[in-house]
């Protein structure tokens, strides 16, 4: 009996391009995934919200060793479209995107789902939903022989969980557009994936009142008792664009010790 010889993307990414949207800082969840995006090979191009960001995630891209580094902020006019002409200049091609960005108003985050006022629920949206969208139209021209998309969401939007509020709501259209869009998009060998770690103590988690509590609860409750760190959900992530990978699309991914599976 033979055993397979694997090509080389079946389990490695070299010679693969992709874009990373959404570092903050060495303890975002885009960071643990580019970590390991680059560790199987690929070539990645990292973008960083504004100038004040730009000091915390420029280290960063040096590390992945970047040839790409440009500013992207979803809420200023033209700037995403920038991001994927230069991609297309200088590569040509994209392989996997990584969409790791989510945003509400102080004001909508914290009051009730009910009380959400049309501005703060729109840019909420235009963030956290929207701008997936927006790149998953920019990005199909450019994956020629397929690829796969990613973005990052929380059980929070299939549960109501304690001061999560309208974001719960934006990731569960979320969802729903990853779901579509995989749909449309199939037939291209374009997969997409949505990827719901469990609470991981980010700089967007901080914003989210008693936080604290809903990690130990995590811990607790999780079978595996423990929490995931953003190296456990890059390497799961990176895993997904692999070759290997290619019949999964369309759905949701938890990397979360099991807790959603418990009442």
């Amino acid at each position: 009996m033979n055993i397979p010889v694997y090509p080389e993307t079946n389990i490695a990414l070299k010679g693969k391009k992709g874009l990373i949207v959404g570092i903050a800082n060495d303890q975002s969840i885009a960071w643990g995934c580019a970590k390991a995006f680059r560790a199987l090979g690929a070539e990645l191009a990292v973008t960083y919200l504004n100038e004040k960001a730009r000091k915390h995630v420029e280290p960063l891209a040096k590390a992945l060793e970047s040839s790409i580094f440009m500013p992207l902020d979803v809420m200023a006019e033209g700037e995403t479209e920038k991001v994927f002409e230069r991609i297309e200049k200088e590569w040509g091609q994209l392989d996997f995107l990584l969409h790791s960005i989510a945003f509400s108003p102080k004001d909508a985050l914290h009051g009730r789902v009910v009380d959400v006022d049309r501005a703060g629920f729109q840019k909420t949206m235009d963030v956290s939903c929207w701008s997936f969208m927006r790149m998953a139209h920019l990005a199909e021209p450019l994956m020629k022989n397929g690829g796969t998309m990613f973005t990052m969401t929380y059980y929070g939007s299939q549960m109501v969980v304690k001061n999560y509020n309208v974001m719960g709501v934006a990731k569960a259209a979320l969802e729903a557009a990853v779901r579509y869009i995989a749909a449309e998009l199939g037939p291209k060998g374009i997969r997409v994936h949505a990827i719901s770690p469990g609470p991981l103590a980010t700089r967007a988690a901080s914003g989210i009142p008693e936080f604290d509590e809903l990690m130990d609860k995590a811990q607790s409750q999780a079978p595996t008792r423990s929490l995931v760190s953003i190296d456990d959900v890059g390497k799961a992530t990176a895993f997904l664009a692999l070759d290997g990978a290619k019949l999964i699309t369309g759905s949701v991914l938890y990397i979360d010790g099991g807790y959603h599976i418990i009442d």
